[in-house]
């Protein structure tokens, strides 16, 4: 049986999963679907078309599924899908998706959003990453996996950030990161590799070795783009190592440019 409080609203049209808690004063919206051991704390507010998968945790006065205030939304239903246990702190805001993108903003998996965090609408959210207290993503954003996005941090629409790369706290981020890279300041720059990290999420040393040598290669012997990424091609052939083709990837498609 459902552990509802009694003074939770919920939509005759929301769909919640028997395990799912939900707490005092919480709001669920039509076209909302709730899946297994989900755990609302209280006065949180979800607006459909919103599908939530198992094991999620939202703190209070978080605001997940709402309309997008970009002036190109006309009350279009359009969507946001969550995964697997995330956990949502005090007061973050999630949009759902415009009709001029995708349809749809999306957060993977065990992600952790701290206090007053929002992510805007299109966006994407990949797995096991960290946005620290304040940091805010503008629409159309793709944050990959196993990042960390200090506090008070913000990112221009259309941005992407890579796998495994670092983000310090009060930096302002207008171009793409590439992965495994750490950036700091306002604005920001490249300040070195986030070897923590990679050490942290289990890259071998000698992985790392290697993405220190691309590195290198891509800022420290004043190349043209195309020209560090035609070495590192050359080096990815002799290694066919795949993290290092990530960081291959996170440089050739991007479409904003990289800081550098």
């Amino acid at each position: 049986m459902m552990n509802i409080h009694p003074t939770a609203i919920i939509s005759e049209k929301a769909k919640i999963a028997t395990s799912a808690t939900i707490g005092p004063y919480c709001i669920i919206g039509a076209d909302v679907e709730i899946g297994n051991d989900c755990s609302f704390l209280s006065h949180v507010v979800v607006k459909g078309p919103t599908i939530i998968e198992e094991g999620n945790i939202f703190y209070q006065f978080s605001t997940i599924g709402e309309d997008t205030p970009d002036k190109k939304y006309k009350g279009e239903k359009t969507k946001l899908l969550i995964g697997k246990k995330n956990i949502f702190r005090e007061g973050v805001t999630v949009h759902r998706g415009t009709t001029q993108d995708k349809n749809e903003t999306i957060i993977g998996n065990e992600n952790l959003f701290m206090a007053y965090t929002h992510v805007a609408h299109d966006c994407i959210v990949g797995d096991k990453n960290v946005f620290a207290n304040n940091a805010g993503i503008a629409g159309h954003v793709v944050v990959g996996n196993n990042i960390t996005i200090g506090a008070l941090t913000t990112i221009h629409q259309f941005c992407k950030i890579g796998d495994f790369s670092f983000v310090g706290m009060n930096t302002s981020i207008t171009m793409d990161v590439p992965a495994f890279v750490k950036v700091a300041a306002d604005p920001a720059r490249v300040v070195g590799l986030n070897s923590v990290g990679m050490t942290r999420g289990g890259i071998d040393q000698k992985t790392i070795a290697l993405i220190k040598k691309a590195y290198k290669v891509l800022y420290r012997r004043n190349l043209k783009i195309q020209e560090a990424l035609s070495k590192l091609e050359i080096i990815y052939k002799e290694t066919s190592n795949e993290n290092l083709n990530v960081f291959i990837k996170s440089i050739s498609l991007s479409e904003r440019g990289i800081l550098r």
